[in-house]
């Protein structure tokens, strides 16, 4: 039964993804997904609803629906429903999917569960180390934004809506979010792959910023 809901879901997820921007597309689904059943491993958690959370998690990122928030969790819902889900485990996976985004890191959330931080923690391993850094460039040459411009500094403590709404050049990203995540991984075993990818990105910047002044 669980087999067949996942598989279900998997299908689900690749045929509503199928043209979706390369960072966030299946793949990035499928690597949240194997991340957090990893991370799940040495977590009290339901491991049913991690799947599903991590599966679901980004169906319809508010980005890509001109800041629509809601339609995430409603597409899931209409999914999970069409499935015969418990309702409770899709309350649970709505309150996942409405919780789960960095937002500028000062959003203020009301909701936390294990499952909720086992995801967030594979949703935020993606967003740094050598995907990350893919990833953040992927979607600002999908933005068309600067890679760099030693005129705009970074803005540190966005509110929710300044956060959405940045033009900044893909560097500045770095600093307003790629790099606060180490210190709000939730789980021990998120906490230490962070640390890893991490430090590459450091690397990466020290590295990026040489060549930009041709020093190496």
């Amino acid at each position: 039964m669980k087999k067949d809901l996942i598989d279900q879901t998997v299908t689900f997820v690749k045929n509503t993804l199928k043209d979706a921007e390369g960072g966030h597309d299946w793949w990035h689904i499928y690597r949240v997904w194997q991340t957090a059943q990893k991370i799940a491993e040495k977590e009290h958690v339901d491991l049913l609803v991690v799947e599903l959370g991590a599966l679901l998690h980004d169906i319809a990122d508010s980005k890509f629906y001109d800041g629509d928030e809601t339609i995430g969790a409603q597409k899931a819902r209409e999914f999970l429903c069409s499935q015969g889900v418990r309702k409770e485990i899709i309350i649970h996976i709505e309150n996942i999917i409405n919780h789960i985004s960095f937002k500028g890191g000062n959003f203020k959330h009301t909701f936390s569960s294990p499952e909720l931080q086992v995801i967030q923690d594979a949703d935020r391993l993606d967003a740094i180390g050598a995907i990350g850094i893919a990833r953040t460039f992927s979607y600002g040459g999908f933005k068309s934004r600067e890679l760099y411009n030693p005129g705009i500094a970074p803005k540190l403590n966005m509110t929710k809506e300044e956060y959405k709404n940045s033009t900044a050049p893909t560097i500045n990203h770095f600093y307003e979010k790629l790099l606060l995540l180490k210190d709000r991984m939730n789980t021990t075993t998120g906490k230490a792959m962070a640390e890893e990818r991490h430090r590459f990105m450091e690397q990466f910047l020290e590295v990026f910023y040489a060549e930009w002044e041709g020093k190496r």
